[in-house]
């Protein structure tokens, strides 16, 4: 099931111009989670965000994805284009995930099967419309928002695999201050020698694999010298709920399991041995 699926050019750039030290909250990997994200996006109010990003995957693993829609609309987050939306967008045969082992990809084509089913004609076309790139500059700094990467909408930029050399070489061929992304679900950053930045925001739509039930996103600011950012928030939210709606959907119970446990079951095959080792199974 492994694809390529490139980018694409930047769609357009939005000029924040000067927020001050008021940050801007970046998100990714919903998988249909909208209980985890209405709690993202009240402690982003609480906390002042003046602008809300969402870097895709807004389906996937959870249940009844037309209820994260509306909530996005209604809170004006500007959503980049991921693996899932693409391939729901556009009724294809498979969610794009990028992965390469079997178990992988039977618990990724039952959750891709479910969402696309249950996502509207109207959602579908509001997920045609999302641009893979997007860039932001605030306070002069270039911040360019992808999935997975510049690349390729579906590539994994792992923690333990991604070296400094790597990810200059990355920056230099699609030039910014600070790349924002997420896909792999487990957050982290990089400050590379240049001053410029690599920022994983992780995923709201389940937990890190490390026991905890809290999902993270990051608020994101530049300073008055021109350094960049990024304070990670963890958020509680309502996973009872979470679990009680994905059984009463028939969802597989290991999607269940991981949200009651903190611990994922599924998709492991792709995990690099650091972050697996973090996990329980």
């Amino acid at each position: 099931m492994q694809d390529v699926r490139e980018s694409g050019e930047l769609g357009w750039v939005e000029e924040l111009g000067d927020l001050g030290r008021a940050p801007i909250a970046v998100f990714g990997g919903i998988y249909n989670n909208h209980h985890a994200l209405r709690a993202v996006l009240s402690d982003a109010a609480r906390r002042g965000a003046r602008r809300l990003y969402c870097l895709g995957d807004l389906g996937g693993f959870g249940p009844s994805p037309d209820k994260v829609f509306p909530i996005l609309h209604e809170h004006g987050v500007f959503v980049v284009q991921g693996n899932y939306d693409l391939s729901v967008g556009h009724d294809l045969s498979d969610c794009g995930c990028g992965y390469t082992d079997p178990r992988d990809n039977h618990f990724a084509q039952l959750s891709y099967a479910y969402t696309l089913t249950k996502t509207s004609e109207r959602n579908k076309a509001f997920l045609r419309t999302l641009t893979p790139v997007h860039e932001v500059r605030l306070r002069g700094k270039r911040l360019r928002f992808v999935h997975g990467s510049p690349r390729r909408v579906n590539e994994f930029l792992w923690e333990s695999t991604s070296p400094r050399a790597f990810l200059e070489r990355l920056l230099d061929e699609h030039p910014c201050d600070a790349l924002l992304c997420t896909h792999t679900g487990l957050p982290w950053e990089r400050a590379l020698d240049s001053g410029r930045k690599v920022i994983n925001v992780g995923a709201i739509g389940r937990p890190q694999n490390d026991g905890r039930l809290c999902v993270p996103y990051s608020l994101v600011h530049v300073d008055d010298e021109g350094r960049v950012h990024n304070e990670r928030i963890d958020v509680d939210y309502d996973h009872e709920a979470l679990a009680a709606e994905m059984r009463a959907e028939a969802l597989p119970e290991e999607f269940v399991a991981t949200i009651e446990s903190g611990y994922w079951t599924t998709c492991l095959e792709i995990l690099p041995a650091k972050e697996r080792s973090r996990g329980k199974f």
